[in-house]
């Protein structure tokens, strides 16, 4: 047997503070490298019924092969006599296995080098282990960091037991990082590698404001207020739409709070990033009306409502056609993925020309049309028929007179 003292065991119970690294993994790291170590000392690959075991009270390791107990031995690797295996054991019988210790003399040196390199190895795998099992568990939630640094554009967020990588697409534009300043982060991914973890956060993520609203409105946590639908665009603005299931608890009044408390607060996270909350129909006309809120909308006329596509046609007045649009496209790019209709918006001048365009259009394709002989028969009557009734009081009266005077002549 080894003597190893009490420092091995001091070493493993800080491990278990400082990591969360249980004692037993590294007790464990120790009997396989020095099963290891043995069989290098034997250079054979395969040796069977080899073990190592740790003695916690006495602080002492060997190396112990299993025997069974026979009559004659054949295998002297595998098989022991009964009359040796009396010598360790007084009450052992045929049949029965036997521990025997193989600890080589001088192994103590052999053995501290392969041990090193195997609970080294042995370490950063369960270390690994528990940061892939802590973070998938994180994972689609939001969390707090410390940002560390920045390399090649990608933001370093202590979060923990590991550090995550908050790439360029999942930052703020004009966001400044720096070093220090905690954060609050969505899990988007993690990622196994060869070492520790790759856990990918985002800083703007849509989640993020859900998980914002959750944590500030009671009655989102408590299932009162529904969040249907969120869409942003991440530094900029974000929609969000809300319903109620108790008639008596208005969705928008809720998530705003009293004097706008809880909105305010949401905004101030979000580092004042304009927030519409919007409320939630199941009508599309309404929903699509509200979607595009601040604007004044006019009419919606829903051009396609199937699987396959959903399409609405908006008129605004003409005033309120920049504010419909916003800002590069903005205001109708957000109110598209809030609620998944493909929205085309036209001012009330612009809805006018596009109608008259369209009956100039059809009078012409009609125009260029040979009527039929039919066709030309009853449209002549019709003209007749019209000239007869735009005759007024004094043709009428001529074409009196006209006869009276023939009749007289006639006389």
């Amino acid at each position: 047997m080894i003597k190893i003292g009490t420092a091995l065991f001091e070493a493993c119970e800080e491990l278990e503070r400082e990591k969360g690294i249980s004692k037993d993994v590294i007790i464990s790291s120790l009997c396989d490298a020095m099963v290891t170590a043995y069989k290098k000392h034997l250079k054979q690959k395969d040796v069977p019924n080899v073990e190592a075991i740790l003695d916690e009270q006495t602080g002492e390791i060997g190396v112990f092969r299993t025997k069974l107990v026979v009559e004659k031995v054949e295998d002297p690797n595998l098989e022991i006599s009964l009359e040796d295996a009396k010598e360790i054991d007084d009450e052992v019988e045929l049949e029965d296995e036997v521990k025997i210790e193989v600890t080589p003399e001088n192994f103590g040196r052999i053995a501290a080098q392969s041990a090193k390199q195997v609970i080294t190895q042995r370490i950063r795998e369960a270390e690994r282990k528990l940061v892939l099992d802590e973070f998938m568990d994180k994972k689609g939630s939001l969390t707090t960091g410390i940002i560390q640094r920045v390399e090649n554009r990608n933001v370093i967020v202590n979060i923990g037991k590991t550090d995550a990588i908050m790439p360029p697409k999942e930052q703020i534009p004009g966001e400044y990082y720096k070093p220090g300043n905690r954060i609050r982060v969505f899990v988007l991914n993690v990622k196994e590698t060869a070492r520790l973890p790759q856990v990918i956060v985002s800083h703007a993520h849509a989640e993020i404001v859900r998980e914002l609203f959750e944590l500030e409105v009671p009655e989102i946590e408590d299932g009162i207020v529904e969040i249907k639908s969120i869409a942003r665009e991440a530094g900029y603005r974000t929609k969000i739409a809300v319903a109620s299931n108790d008639p008596d608890v208005d969705s928008v009044g809720a998530c705003i709070g009293p004097r706008g408390s809880r909105i305010q607060t949401i905004i101030g996270e979000l580092r004042n990033e304009k927030i519409d909350i919007v409320r939630y129909s199941e009508n599309p006309v309404e929903y699509i009306v509200n979607a595009l809120s601040p604007a004044r909308i006019v009419s919606v006329d829903i051009l396609a409502d199937d699987d396959s596509a959903k399409e609405a046609f908006v008129i605004v007045p003409d005033d309120q056609l920049s504010l419909a649009i916003g800002r590069d496209g903005q205001n109708v790019r957000l109110a598209h993925k809030l609620t998944g209709w493909k929205i085309d918006i036209k001012s009330v001048s612009q809805a006018e020309k596009m109608e008259y365009a369209q009956q100039h259009q059809h009078i012409e394709e009609h125009a260029e049309e040979e009527p039929e002989e039919d066709e030309v028969d009853e449209i002549a009557e019709e003209i007749r028929e019209q000239e007869e009734y735009a005759m007024d009081d004094e043709d009428i009266a001529s074409i009196e007179n006209e006869e009276e005077q023939t009749e007289e002549a006639a006389e």
